[in-house]
């Protein structure tokens, strides 16, 4: 099973939205099941579960991980291809996001442009690998850095800024034979704090904030 895998048909997408499926997916990610065991579980008849099984099956969300015989009756366990799911926006080909229509380095909407991009990429990549049995190499970061002031967050973003195409001039090299173009995304958002159950944003601090 894949820690996380992506969704890029739309029929899968909105398979994967049902309320009832979407549970049955979260069932069988912590281990293979079978339609009697998990009807308890969800509340519904076993062959109504049997039905979203097949379905989910036919979107490649779940798969067979084995047989076993219960009296006269040969049950299937089925098992969730992926712990969890990300939707792809190929999913919503026609309205996805695309970072290139605008460029604003401090527009919130360009960053997540940037990031629905960022998880369609990568969702065709690992498609890719998969099919070709190979690794796909790539590099992340996450960090938290908390800003005494927003002087501060704009000199950060200044010196990241500098030192990032810094790299980028050294590294490159446009005429390099058999070279491979590599996407590099830096962000610098607010942390989401949860109070009291729901998502709260804090108040902007600077002009920035509110792009």
């Amino acid at each position: 099973m894949l820690d996380v895998t992506v969704i890029e048909d739309a029929e899968a997408a909105a398979v994967s939205l049902d309320p009832v499926r979407a549970r049955l997916l979260a069932e069988l990610a912590a281990g293979p099941a079978s339609a009697a065991m998990l009807a308890g579980k969800v509340g519904l008849p076993r062959q109504k579960v049997n039905y979203h099984l097949k379905t989910l099956e036919r979107h490649g969300l779940v798969e067979l991980a084995g047989e076993r015989r219960k009296g006269n009756v040969t049950e299937r366990l089925m098992r969730a291809t992926a712990a969890s799911y990300v939707i792809s926006p190929q999913a919503l080909a026609a309205v996805q996001p695309d970072p290139d229509r605008f460029r604003d380095q401090l527009s919130a909407h360009w960053l997540l442009a940037l990031g629905a991009r960022l998880v369609r990429d990568v969702g065709s990549l690992l498609t890719g690998a998969a099919k070709a049995r190979k690794r796909l190499a790539t590099y992340a970061l996450d960090g938290e850095v908390t800003f005494a002031s927003a002087a501060d967050r704009a000199a950060f973003v200044e010196e990241l800024t500098a030192g990032v195409s810094a790299l980028i001039r050294k590294y490159h090299d446009g005429e390099a034979e058999g070279g491979r173009p590599h996407r590099i995304v830096v962000a610098v958002h607010p942390e989401v704090r949860s109070e009291a159950g729901s998502e709260a944003v804090e108040a902007p601090t600077d002009p920035e904030a509110t792009h």
